[in-house]
């Protein structure tokens, strides 16, 4: 029921659109403070709900305070805070003033799970209630999921999906929690939403949460910790909080030794590292430890193609490049990707990837070919589990591409590897099939050359498949809502190395050796050459000149 007399709207203290306001000087003046000092504003106008105290003004503490200052001044920010200190109630009072101070805002409230964005939408709208209504403004739409203000402002609340504010265009995006929004959700995410976000040449995007493992936040907070200069930097202003910066109640005394014991002794002291201290902690159980996985570094592609081919170096002459395949069916859900390793020495250097989730079977073979052919006529491996087979005959048979290595079966040996040339016996094949000790061995393979530093690895999206591959049962493969193509194909390359075949295409002396004796085998199968002898020597010559064997 609307009150217009009053200009609220039901109960709440909520000013209606196009109900006017006379100020007084000393609400215009204030009106100019809290348009200019976003700080001004919250102290001194935002309540908030204290659990022992009910309804009290929000008084920043010095983090909060620089938190305020830093989204502010700048376009792109991420804060990593621990657990409990305010971060979403101080974003929620910041957003308040940038609605209401600016005209024709759309700002997205986005949280792992749309409860959760609501509930901070809900928080926004208690404090809107507690505003002078001369502060106010109009309310055109107020609901659990999105408000509306008279002066063009907007505000919703959504779970952080890829279709959660496609088509829109948005001025400022809170991303709350974003360490808990599983990696490919937060990739369909920035892959649907940057392009709206590059738009604006004063577009915000706030991203907050407390560290949950090597993910895409790790990603970005990484990037924003770089120098400038440094590979992989981006544009995120980074906030970092540290637990003993937080009161340990509002109003009270700073975190301090003992409520840190008493803390690990309710919980744990791996959940008091994550959760309050922000260490970046793996999933457990990674193949690779969570201290390697710390330290990778990716690098910039030299160059990238829509169809997800990236190439950090261009081929050279005289190296050995070797490639190994994961395929899938290109129905939008795994990915068929492929690895390029440099395998001339030691460390072995991934150079390119290839990953592409709805590339056809029949299609596949082609790319494997062309990027083969570039580097060198690599050899190439591939994973015939499934429809792989059909790939390795494609690429083999109908184009034509000759080093595609094989495996036979030799009893207890299980595959063993071999070149692609001539043709096949009933005990081998075409690529391998990846068997529970092929798998077991180039995973423990794969573990040693990275941790290392005998295969080096610089690819965002293969580090960020290796941060979430963990144990399973008796083998190792993807977490939930997680892929590991690109780990796979890194697995099949680990096992190669342990092929002998392999050795002896990779080892400089053992392939002059080959090449001398392959060189020697053709000498003794082509008949003698002959010479011409000069007679005259002999003092026999009678004018014709003769061929001699010798």
């Amino acid at each position: 029921m609307t009150n217009k007399s009053k200009g609220y709207l039901g109960n709440k203290q909520l000013k209606e659109a196009g109900v006017d306001i006379e100020f007084t000087e000393e609400q215009v003046v204030e009106y100019m403070k809290c348009a200019k000092d976003p700080v001004y504003f919250i102290e001194k106008y935002i309540k908030v709900v204290s659990l022992d105290e009910g309804l009290v003004p929000f008084k920043l503490y010095d983090f909060q305070e620089d938190m305020v200052q830093t989204v502010h001044e700048n376009r792109f920010t991420i804060a990593k805070l621990p657990r409990q200190s305010g971060k979403s109630t101080t974003m929620v009072a910041y957003l308040l003033h940038y609605t209401l101070f600016n005209q024709n805002m759309n700002v997205a409230i986005l949280a792992n799970k749309q409860a959760v964005a609501k509930d901070i939408l809900s928080r926004l709208q208690l404090t809107y209630e507690y505003l002078p209504l001369w502060l106010q403004q109009g309310i055109v739409e107020w609901n659990k999921a999105s408000i509306k203000l008279e002066n063009g402002s907007r505000i919703i609340a959504s779970s952080t999906s890829s279709s959660a504010i496609r088509g829109g265009s948005y001025n400022a995006i809170l991303l709350d929690e974003f360490a808990h929004v599983p990696t490919n959700i937060a990739e369909e995410f920035f892959n649907s939403v940057y392009p709206t976000i590059s738009a604006g040449q004063e577009t915000k995007v706030i991203m907050i949460s407390t560290p949950n493992g090597l993910n895409m936040f790790y990603y970005y907070w990484k990037g924003a910790t770089k120098k400038l200069g440094e590979d992989g930097k981006n544009d995120y202003i980074p906030i970092e909080v540290s637990w003993d910066q937080v009161p340990q109640y509002p109003g009270g005394p700073l975190r301090d030794e003992k409520w840190k014991e008493e803390t690990i002794a309710n919980t744990s002291a791996e959940q008091f590292q994550q959760e309050f201290i922000c260490d970046f902690l793996g999933s457990q159980n990674t193949l690779i430890s969570s201290a390697k996985l710390r330290v990778l570094n990716w690098a910039t592609p030299k160059t990238k193609d829509a169809d997800g081919l990236w190439i950090y170096e261009e081929p050279k002459e005289d190296r050995d490049y070797f490639i190994t395949v994961d395929t899938s069916r290109g129905q939008g859900k795994d990915y068929s990707a492929f690895v390029v390793i440099d395998a001339t020495e030691m460390p072995y250097k991934m150079v390119a990837r290839y990953r592409n989730n709805t590339i056809s079977p029949m299609v596949y073979p082609t790319v494997i070919r062309a990027v083969a052919m570039r580097y060198n006529h690599a050899g190439v491996l591939i994973e015939i589990n499934d429809i792989g087979g059909q790939v390795a005959d494609i690429l083999h048979q109908d184009l034509e591409y000759e080093n595609v290595m094989m495996t036979t079966y030799k009893g207890r040996a299980g595959q063993v590897m071999s070149g692609g040339f001539g043709g096949r016996s009933s005990q081998s094949q075409l690529g391998v099939r990846t068997t529970m000790p092929v798998k077991k061995l180039g995973c423990s393979i794969l573990k040693s050359l990275i941790e290392e530093d005998k295969l080096l690895v610089e690819d965002v999206d293969t580090i960020n498949e290796l941060i979430t591959f963990i144990a399973k049962k008796n083998s190792f493969e993807a977490d939930d809502g997680h892929t590991d193509d690109l780990v796979m194909s890194l697995v099949l390359f680990a096992w190669m190395t342990r092929q002998d075949y392999f050795k002896s295409l990779t080892d400089a002396d053992i392939r002059t050796q080959i090449y001398e004796e392959k060189i020697r085998d053709i000498e003794d199968e082509l008949m003698p050459f002959g010479f011409i002898a000069d007679e005259a020597e002999e003092g026999e010559w009678d004018g014709e000149d003769r061929w001699f064997s010798m």
